[in-house]
């Protein structure tokens, strides 16, 4: 762990950048009053800059500069704590914490991660990348604090989507309970990834556009220019009684009994410092609720907040961004089944908080009536979905398979068990890239593989998964799931007719007696490279694309294993549990004693970094695969 804290050179008013002079917190804390909003145009210009080269969170950071400034000016980390929800609004907390020279490397291979990582710095003390955690951590150390008699702060910073996530309510109904020493910035700026919706939303903008709220955000220069002479108690109080007149807080927060202020904006950094120093001190839990844009100061990004949440490089002028070429697998599926729909009245799309990401927002478009949107709340989508099923619709649930994770208990207990009918669509099922391990899809193969009453699917290229989808618009036995990469394929271009596929039935591409290669899905392309260079060789390669991870196509992988002398599988998974893992328990059970070599990922959460780089560092190639099984043939056939 690297400790970014010692060096405290301050910048000086002569320095052409304020920003070169910041080494840690302790700088930020040292300039003067009239350096702030320079340091804050300065960070802006940076991340503008430097996203547009390497991608990233733009719109989400741009939204948090004067907090991020203003926490560093007031408290002092790695002593007092900072827990970001999601934590992909860190870079300018990582600016501050002495690795602004380091931000071009963000989300690069061997650069800093694009979330706050506990082993990158002394000053993240908490971290994460999926929504809703900040609460509830932040409370355990605020707890651990108080057990053990020591005094610093801690400060939870969640966005208003994280109150429509499960975790954040369970632990708003804690705070009182547990601690008397606890902030809770609300930052909100009325978007997650898109725009949030639901009753907190709703409850959230009524706060937003009250006539009374109006008033604190036209006083709050006011507030600033008279606290010369006045006390921060008496600017707190002022504060405190123009919010309480919007009597929203007291229903949802106070009664909680988290003492509300706000709603200030999030934008004004005198204020934003001053109400800090009054929150310190207090001995009872708060919530602080600021109003921020998110995309501030880039218009690109206010016009368009949904596409710079997160995104690859992009012009700086203008904002916008190349064409990918080949339609994505995510694209494929919200086109496919709105298609379906369109036939099929049954067919409801439901998703959580992610219609861009999965691209349902074109059937949002074209059948609203018959897409749901539930927020930040897998668990619940997941049940919703359960409900719909019930009742003889057929609902498409689209969740990244990373997110779905967290509807793992209501996947067995309640579709599963009660054999419903849901269909789970994993987008980003495999390697993430870029976003690292909070966002890797490669455990759903573990997790789903030993539920009972569930089949799971994956596709080698977009005719295929077109199919799948067709053949999940018509099963209606049980919960049925497909996993599918993020961004494009091979280019396959899907019939016009959809196949209807048989349950549990692989495909024999291409016989063979020496080796078995059996490929998933989208890493099939590498069992066919292994299968050309071991050809080369002399070796005789069967090819198996297995369509199903459950059930197995048994009948096939039976047959191939008893007249080859080695099978090799290909994941883009873990290889604990994951599908080469069935391969072996399949031959197990029936006396079959072939050998099997797996390509895929090993037992450890897997940096971020571009996919090649990542599949050649850990072996998922077809090199790889070439190497690990030619110890089991005869050196006759590498000869001939």
């Amino acid at each position: 762990m690297t400790s970014d804290s010692s060096s405290s050179r301050p910048a000086s008013k002569n320095n052409t950048s304020i920003l070169d002079g910041i080494n840690g917190p302790k700088d930020v804390q040292e300039l003067e009053s009239g350096q702030l909003i320079p340091l804050a145009e300065e960070i802006r210009k940076a991340l503008i800059c430097t996203l547009s080269r390497t991608g990233g969170h733009l719109g989400p950071n741009l939204g948090v500069v004067e907090l991020s400034i203003a926490l560093h000016r007031v408290f002092n980390t790695p002593e007092d704590k900072f827990v970001m929800d999601v934590s992909h609004q860190g870079y300018v907390h990582k600016m501050l914490t002495g690795r602004a020279s380091r931000i071009e490397s963000i989300r690069q291979y061997e650069g800093l991660n694009g979330f706050l990582l506990r082993t990158e710095s002394e000053h993240d003390c908490y971290g994460a990348g999926h929504a809703g955690t900040a609460l509830s951590a932040a409370l355990g150390m605020a707890a651990a604090r108080d057990l053990k008699g020591s005094d610093e702060h801690v400060i939870a910073v969640a966005g208003d989507a994280a109150f429509t996530c499960g975790p954040t309510l369970e632990a708003l109904n804690n705070i009182a309970s547990t601690t008397k020493r606890f902030i809770v910035v609300l930052n909100d700026n009325e978007w997650s990834i898109d725009k949030n919706v639901g009753a907190i939303a709703k409850y959230f903008n009524a706060l937003q556009t009250n006539k009374a709220y109006s008033e604190v955000r036209q006083k709050a220069a006011d507030f600033v220019e008279w606290m010369g002479g006045q006390s921060v108690r008496r600017l707190a109080h002022k504060l405190e009684r123009s919010a309480k007149n919007l009597l929203f807080p007291n229903v949802l927060f106070e009664k909680f009994g988290v003492r509300y202020f706000g709603p200030i904006d999030g934008h004004n950094l005198p204020l934003l410092v001053k109400t800090f120093e009054y929150l310190k001190k207090q001995e009872e839990p708060v919530i602080l609720h600021i109003i921020t844009e998110k995309g501030r100061g880039y218009k690109p990004a206010l016009d368009k907040p949904g596409k710079f949440h997160g995104l690859g490089p992009y012009n700086v002028t203008d904002g916008s961004t190349s064409s990918g070429g080949s339609p994505t697998f995510s694209e494929i599926f919200g086109r496919t089944v709105t298609n379906f729909a369109k036939e099929d009245e049954k067919i409801v799309a439901v998703t959580a908080a992610m219609p861009g990401g999965t691209k349902l927002e074109i059937f949002k478009e074209e059948l609203p009536e018959r897409y749901f949107d539930v927020g930040i709340a897998e668990e619940h989508a997941a049940l919703f979905s359960c409900g719909l099923a019930t009742q003889g619709l057929k609902p498409f649930l689209a969740i990244y398979s990373t997110f779905m994770q967290r509807a793992y208990d209501m996947i067995i207990h309640d579709m599963a068990l009660q054999e419903l009918p849901v269909r789970l669509c994993m987008d980003r099922g495999g390697l993430s890239g870029d976003d690292g391990p909070t966002h890797h899809g490669l455990f759903d193969i573990g997790y789903l593989r030993p539920v009972p009453n569930i089949v799971h699917m994956q596709p080698i290229d977009e005719d295929e998964f077109v199919d799948m989808l067709w053949t999940m618009a018509h099963y209606e036995d049980g919960p049925i799931a497909v996993r599918y990469p993020r961004g494009a394929g091979a280019g396959a271009t899907p019939k016009e007719a959809p196949h209807l596929l048989e349950i549990g039935k692989g495909e024999l591409v291409h016989d063979g007696q020496d080796v078995a290669l059996i490929g998933l899905g989208f890493v099939h392309d590498l069992a066919v490279e292994a299968r050309t260079k071991l050809e080369d060789q002399g070796y005789s390669a069967a090819l198996v694309n297995p369509r199903f991870i459950k059930p197995l196509d048994e009948e096939l992988i039976l047959d191939v294993a008893r007249r080859c002398k080695v099978i090799c599988t290909f994941e883009d998974h873990v290889l604990k549990n994951g599908f080469g893992a069935s391969i072996i328990e399949l031959l197990h059970e029936h006396g079959v004693d072939t050998p099997v070599e797996r390509v895929g990922w090993p037992d450890e959460f897997v940096e971020h970094g571009k996919v090649d780089i990542l599949r050649s560092k850990h072996g998922i190639t077809a090199e790889a695969a070439v190497e690990k099984v030619l110890p089991h043939l005869p050196r006759r056939a590498a000869s001939a």
